[in-house]
């Protein structure tokens, strides 16, 4: 009696494993999808933040070729010097937030010369950022084109 009771009991675990293991995995892949959305965000908000002050001038004369749009990623975490007499930085980022497909902070990036759905960066300035990760979201786009 004990050794059909015992192999019933691990059967019902089985089959509530198995069930619980598909909606772990898709609760894993919504919380990194949520991150992703805050962390394109996050950096384009800055972008353009940066590209709205730089317009305006507060960055003294506009560098050639960039659009008032900044250089790199970096330079939106390191800071810029305002025009002004105290000479202060004005920072718009306080990291590269880290992908959370690739894990890594490396994000691809594309300037405003670019075509929006260029997996390569013409260098100039950085218009817009994207995921590095090749797969699809829940939704079944493409994670480069959120």
């Amino acid at each position: 009696m004990t050794l059909v009771e015992l192999i019933v009991a691990f059967t019902i675990m089985l089959i509530l494993t198995t069930m619980a293991v598909p909606l772990a995995r898709s609760k894993v892949r919504a919380e990194r999808e949520r991150l992703l959305r805050e962390s394109l965000s996050e950096m384009r908000s800055a972008i353009d933040k940066y590209h709205d002050l730089n317009m305006a001038g507060y960055f003294g004369p506009i560098k050639e070729g960039t659009d008032g749009y900044p250089e790199s990623l970096d330079m939106l975490v390191e800071g810029v010097k305002v025009n002004n007499a105290q000479g202060t930085k004005m920072r718009f980022l306080r990291r590269v937030p880290r992908d959370p497909f690739t894990g890594k902070t490396e994000w691809g990036m594309r300037s405003d010369q670019d075509d929006t759905k260029s997996q390569s960066w013409g260098g100039q300035n950085v218009f817009d950022v994207y995921t590095k990760s090749s797969d699809k979201g829940s939704d079944g786009t493409p994670y480069t084109e959120w």
